[in-house]
């Protein structure tokens, strides 16, 4: 009995250390970066005896004090970098993107963001001994994901795998947490779930602004930000917009009566009351542009990524009418080819024949004035719309077309110019690569 009382006391000891690290730990953070004050104050850090490494729940981050008091002996930097990381997997909604991906990949490239973060911050009092390895092997990845987004460190996974050695090199030098808790515990059942962390995540992107001009931001934290934050739209919903109504020859069943139908043949002896109805009206793609910008920044393998998503889902939804007018323009600074579609037979040609013309500067104005000389010479008789696949470095219209225009891009740049107020903007990179 004298024995389970010292180990009872020698755990509460230990408890009453690790909370009181960890308070320490949290005024630290809160003094150097105020803008995450209300991210620590709904992340909750609670004990969990036997749990080992720290794992995070959303809107929890539970701790083993024995464990925890032992890392912080042998690295006194452990308790802030754990409630860093663990803080930055919330902010950037990691835990929330966890479903449906390779779960190895996602978790080492959550791991290898934040950390990525917290060396860019330069929080001293989270320094551990292994950092400068880290960071150089965080340079070499850099070469190869200039957006250092989770995200993209992903894609680059999936594109490149890594080999197993590789894999665990990362986890030596990155992991801090366990995640297997992302996927146990039902969205629902979350105290804080992620529209919760999106309102957290807008105010510190808002209040970092302001910081910053303090020299207290960093360039990842910014454009990690900037990359959970945006919005997201769904290319074949977008697609819609180039839609017409029109005629096709097939049976409406939604305007066929079969009831009446039958009974004309029991009754009359194969002599129906009422015929179906040999046509029926439907939303499909017509007339619309495709524009793509071929300077030499669009990489070829990107241009046909954009039109094999672009050909798949107008493929699997049946949007062509039989006989459809669609032109796919090539070009840099001045119109290089245009290929007219007539029907689903020259859009596959093309996909498989199609060679990629120009690769010089980019000027969007001479798309625009083609398509103009199209339309007055007839080409077009009800033109729904022009999607334009650019890197987005070139010269905008300053006249608004009377069609929707999408312009399409790679990925997200603030260094890129704004988009004309009469444009869609779209960021193609959750299209064009599968997570």
């Amino acid at each position: 009995m004298q024995e389970n009382h010292v180990t009872t006391d020698n755990y509460n000891s230990i408890l009453s250390l690790s909370e009181e690290l960890i308070s320490l730990a949290r005024d630290v953070i809160t003094v150097r970066f105020r803008f995450f004050d209300v991210a620590l104050g709904r992340l909750k850090l609670m004990p969990r005896k036997g749990i080992g490494r720290v794992a995070t729940e959303g809107d929890v981050c539970y701790y083993d004090p024995t464990f925890l008091l032992k890392e912080y002996m042998e690295e006194e930097g452990i308790v802030v970098r754990v409630y860093m990381h663990t803080l930055l997997h919330s902010i950037f909604w990691h835990q929330f993107s966890a479903e449906n991906l390779h779960t190895e990949y996602w978790d080492i490239a959550t791991d290898i963001a934040v950390e990525n973060i917290i060396f860019e911050l330069g929080l001293g009092e989270a320094s551990l001994g292994r950092d400068k390895e880290a960071m150089d092997i965080i340079d070499i990845l850099k070469k190869r994901v200039p957006s250092f987004t989770a995200e993209k460190i992903y894609r680059e996974f999936l594109l490149n795998e890594p080999s197993r050695d590789m894999l665990e090199k990362y986890r030596r030098f990155f992991t801090i947490d366990d995640h297997y808790l992302w996927r146990n515990k039902p969205v629902e059942e979350l105290i804080i779930d992620k529209h919760e962390w999106e309102k957290i995540t807008r105010r510190i992107q808002t209040e970092l602004k302001a910081f910053s001009k303090e020299g207290a931001g960093s360039e990842s934290l910014e454009g990690n930000l900037l990359d959970t934050t945006r919005e997201r739209y769904d290319y074949k919903k977008i697609l819609q917009r180039f839609t017409d109504m029109g005629e096709e020859m097939a049976v409406n069943d939604q305007e066929f009566d079969y009831v009446y139908y039958t009974y004309g043949l029991r009754t009359y002896g194969n002599m129906p009351l009422v015929e179906p109805l040999e046509y029926r009206e439907t939303n499909k793609i017509k007339e619309f542009v495709i524009a793509i910008d071929t300077s030499a920044s669009c990489r070829g393998e990107l241009v046909r990524a954009f039109l094999n998503r672009t050909y798949e889902i107008l493929s699997e939804t049946e949007s062509f009418f039989n006989h459809i007018n669609v032109h796919i323009i090539q070009c840099d600074a001045e119109v290089k080819e245009d290929t007219k579609i007539t029907s689903e037979e020259d859009f596959e040609h093309f996909m498989e024949k199609g060679k990629l013309v120009g690769f010089g500067a980019t000027d969007f104005r001479p798309v625009f004035e083609y398509v103009e000389e199209l339309r007055s010479t007839g080409e077009f008789t009800n033109l729904k719309g022009l999607i334009y696949f650019t890197d987005g470095y070139g010269v905008y219209p300053e006249k608004m077309p009377n069609y929707d225009v999408i312009f399409a891009f790679l990925n997200e740049d603030i260094n890129r110019q704004p988009v004309p107020g009469w444009a869609i903007k779209v960021v193609m990179e959750d299209e064009l690569y599968e997570y």
